[in-house]
């Protein structure tokens, strides 16, 4: 009989639960590698073999080489078949590890694509794909001929953080120099982008063997960057099933998926359809489930847990077994979410029969809601939304460096 295989989870942030428990249920052995000020976090311990903790440093970073020594010791005596990235920020990082031990997965070169703004719009133009105008801040000369081709408002970016953490936007040629100054030595970290007012959409995937064979779109109803710098309530719903919305958003993840190189894995797209000409654009991917409990919402219309098809996925392709998904649900799901006032919010008045999900986080409101009927989902995220703003709601300012 085969020896169980097992998969190293890396994770710098408390999630992917669901994913070890799946893994481990699979017959796995599942490590985890996360952050030493996360020890006492709520995990999956009884589907967790062995805990390995780092310590970060002054700006939350891990010192890598550590990390490889202490698995190349570790390894001497254990064998690892499988490296996967619980979060965006663990993606270079299992990206390296694989590289380094060679174990089979996404390589440095290809994770790029999954992780820097900067590269992932550069390969998508490449490929012919729609993007908004874009330039990094190497060269002063470029700078300024963007600047004349594309008029702002533009977004300043940096090219390796999550969802809108870092983002500035400005509206003068004064005000952007002034901020690409302030980079200092850093700025090279940036892009430039033209801001394109617009619907922002996020298709999330799973990928085998190269096609994908699940996606699930949905709409914001504020824009991520709107919600997270002006205190906004998070909300998102499921895009109308066959609408030309559907065909174009799964079009372009398909095409995004393929011309980065996904081969196995799960992935969340974001898309923007501009107001000014229609089209769709663009905007970032990464190869993880998508955050903000979008996978609670996305299950609840679907039916098809991304965290555990994911990790039923990569146990099939590291066996070389025929993977089949559960048969899809086809309903109307939409998810709000707040910090709130209250450190433990009451959430009671969340009571109608179609929620299907609470949010259970100290100072966080929020719940799933899904209908067979799009428009019941968007009323009554409607009525939660004004409810929350009245009795729960409460915000903090956008910080620099994504807090989840």
């Amino acid at each position: 009989m085969a020896r169980p295989l097992t998969f190293l989870c890396v994770s710098t942030y408390f999630k992917g639960n669901d994913f070890m428990r799946a893994c481990k249920e699979a017959g796995n052995t599942v490590y985890l590698l996360t952050a030493k000020k996360l020890e006492d976090k709520p995990w999956v311990r009884d589907h967790i073999d062995e805990f390995f903790y780092m310590e970060e440093d002054s700006n939350g970073s891990y010192d890598m080489q550590q990390v490889i020594t202490g698995l190349a010791h570790m390894m001497r005596s254990r064998a690892i078949d499988r490296i996967v990235a619980l979060d965006d920020f663990d993606v270079e990082k299992a990206a390296l590890l694989r590289e380094h031990f060679r174990i089979a997965g996404m390589g440095q070169t290809t994770a790029r694509y999954f992780r820097d703004k900067l590269a992932m719009r550069t390969k998508a133009a490449e490929a012919g794909i729609r993007v908004p105008g874009f330039c990094g801040l190497f060269n002063d000369n470029e700078i300024n001929s963007f600047i004349h081709k594309h008029p702002g408002p533009w977004m300043i970016k940096p090219r390796s953080e999550a969802s809108a953490t870092g983002i500035k936007k400005l509206h003068t040629q004064e005000e952007l120099w002034d901020v690409i100054h302030s980079l200092g030595d850093r700025r090279h970290e940036y892009l430039v982008e033209q801001y394109k007012p617009g619907h922002v959409y996020h298709v999330d995937s799973l990928t085998l063997n190269g096609r994908v064979i699940f996606s699930w779109s949905s709409q914001y109803i504020a824009p991520p960057f709107d919600v997270a710098h002006g205190g906004g309530i998070f909300r998102s719903v499921t895009v109308p099933f066959d609408s030309s919305e559907w065909h174009a958003l799964e079009t372009m993840a398909v095409d995004v998926l393929k011309a980065f190189g996904m081969k196995h894995s799960a992935s969340h797209t974001e898309v923007i359809r501009c107001h000014d000409d229609g089209h769709y654009y663009f905007l970032e991917t990464s190869s993880r489930v998508g955050g903000a409990h979008l996978s609670d919402m996305v299950e609840a219309s679907s039916g098809i847990n991304l965290w555990q098809e994911w990790a039923r996925l990569e146990t099939a392709v590291a066996r070389g077994e025929d993977f089949k998904l559960p048969r899809v649900r086809n309903e109307y799901s939409g998810i709000i979410i707040s910090l709130a006032r209250q450190q433990w919010p009451d959430l009671s008045p969340f009571s109608d029969q179609e929620v299907v999900w609470k949010m259970q986080e100290e100072y966080h409101v929020g719940c799933v809601v899904r209908s067979k009927n799009r428009e019941r989902v968007l009323e009554l995220l409607d009525t939660y939304a004004e409810r929350i703003r009245n009795d729960y709601h409460a915000s903090a300012p956008a910080s620099e460096r994504s807090t989840h």
